[in-house]
């Protein structure tokens, strides 16, 4: 039984002695003192020797909550993120068309609106791609902003008069359903893009994410893998539209597909109950600053009544719920669903919180599924929409404290698919030299390490060997050196999906 030995590590979480690790079935089978397991082992027993030169091993990163297509589709899509108006974004996109095909759909990504001194509007997109339909998605995901010949064309599609939008500027369910409708492609060219993301995954660590794409994955994954693209794990969520079909096949939260390496497994069933902050939607119990009128409060996607006959229905076919839920209105509902249904689950946002509310997660059993660079994405927007309340926004170390379990992740593509970057603002608060914004909410190096490794802290025999091999020690890291940390090795299963030799 041959297996890969790791030597001269220092293993995360521990005092950093110098040791050796040896791998066999894709389980940890042996720590020992530097020396002592090749002294001891048949070399012929050795399949691989990685010499780690008093670099740090440790469990393999997670991301908690992804849009692995929409993440992978991203990164070939015309980025608008650097633009701070409706002027900037349409000169980005001008420039373009001039290289686009009469034949092409011009996809732009990363616009937020919430603080440019012009509004969006479908006739700036007209004039800076004539005769090309042109859809830019919120780097939110929960708008997306058509010209003309976009809103007539997606509007057939979906049966729904788009072309009469005077803005073209579409939220929520309007401009879900037309990023979903750009982001059909060719199931062989959206595997090609898969495949170099999670390539790009693996080179920070990643090992597992949950997907929660809002087209139903599983079946796409589990071809993906079986054709090779087997370089992490992912658990695959379901959301309400496709709910039905899922339970009808049996699936349950935890359920590995078979032929799959043990890769991916059935996940969570995904209720959306309000909106985003970037989009002025989600739902709040005081009315957003300078807004006025009916959407002055945000928007609710369900009524409580439908979210918990939701959340029932799945729970009770095994699905374990991830509500996502943004502003503080959407957060008390969600908690009462959790309580009035009995099920655990997650909060997947949790941004603004009501303080009544923060202890009923780790009494209900409910994680919070967290995501710590939006604060540092949003940090200007909330001073002004939410302002008088970011006190209690993204509040990481008051959940911590009240023992509610925090799970970090991305939100990919609203944020970039990198644990260390979760970590790192989570940790400090802070981004690009500006001064930390509410440090009060800074949790501890720890606890962002637990809350991204899937709740494991070292390596330890016995453990599945999903590891990640780096330069120096998280556990003491500033949010800088978090940003920057340098990856020299990702294992799946004790299988080397990025090594840097």
């Amino acid at each position: 039984m041959t297996g890969t030995l790791i030597r001269h590590v220092r293993r995360i979480g521990t005092a950093g002695a110098s040791a050796d690790v040896l791998v066999r079935e894709g389980r940890i089978a042996a720590v020992a003192p530097a020396g002592v397991i090749e002294s001891t082992t048949p070399t012929a027993d050795l399949e691989d020797v990685v010499d780690a030169d008093g670099a740090w091993l440790g469990p393999g990163l997670w991301d908690h909550h992804t849009h692995f297509d929409q993440w992978a589709l991203v990164r070939r899509r015309v980025d608008v993120s650097a633009c701070t108006s409706a002027a900037g974004v349409a000169a980005v996109i001008a420039d373009a068309a001039r290289s686009a095909s009469p034949d092409d759909v011009l996809i732009g990504y990363g616009f937020r609106d919430g603080l440019w001194p012009d509004a969006a509007h479908r006739d700036l997109l007209d004039r800076a791609a004539p005769g090309l339909p042109v859809v830019v998605v919120s780097g939110d995901l929960h708008a997306v902003w058509c010209n003309g010949i976009a809103l007539a064309r997606y509007g057939d599609l979906l049966d729904r008069p788009l072309v009469t939008h005077p803005t073209g500027l579409l939220r929520e369910q309007d401009a879900f359903d037309v990023s979903t409708a750009i982001s059909r492609v060719p199931d062989a060219v959206l595997d090609d893009y898969v495949a170099d993301a999670v390539e790009a995954a693996s080179g920070r660590g990643v090992v597992g994410v949950v997907d929660l794409e809002m087209r139903f994955g599983l079946d796409r994954w589990t071809r993906r893998v079986r054709a090779g693209i087997d370089g992490i794990r992912v658990r695959s969520g379901v959301y309400p539209q496709e709910l039905d079909a899922v339970l009808d096949r049996g699936l349950r939260t935890g359920d590995v597909v078979p032929g799959t390496l043990g890769l991916v497994t059935m996940g969570p069933f995904k209720v959306i109950t309000d909106g985003s902050l970037n989009t002025r939607t989600a739902a709040v119990d005081e009315p957003y600053a300078g807004l006025h009128g009916h959407d002055a409060l945000g928007v609710l996607a369900f009524t409580p009544d439908e979210v918990r006959a939701l959340v029932r229905r799945a729970a009770d076919g095994g699905l374990v719920p991830a509500v996502h839920a943004i502003g503080d209105r959407a957060n008390a509902l969600a908690l009462d669903v959790f309580e009035q249904v009995g099920v655990r689950g997650s909060i997947e946002h949790a941004q603004l919180l009501r303080p009544a509310d923060v202890a009923r997660f780790a009494r209900l059993g409910v994680d919070a599924s967290v995501q710590p660079e939006h604060a540092m994405d949003d940090r200007d927007v909330a001073d002004r929409y939410w302002a008088g309340r970011t006190d209690r926004a993204f509040v990481l170390r008051t959940l911590r404290e009240a023992g509610a379990r925090l799970r970090l992740g991305s939100d990919a593509p609203v944020a970039p698919l990198d644990p260390w970057v979760s970590m790192a603002a989570a940790v400090g608060r802070d981004r690009d030299g500006r001064e930390a914004w509410h440090p009060e909410q800074r949790i501890d190096q720890l606890t962002a390490w637990t809350a991204s490794t899937d709740g494991r802290t070292t390596v330890a025999v016995g453990d599945v060997a999903d590891l990640v091999l780096v330069a120096s020690d998280p556990l003491a890291a500033s949010s800088g050196a978090l940003r920057s940390m340098r990856v020299l090795g990702t294992a799946v299963a004790g299988r080397w999906t990025y090594l840097d030799r």
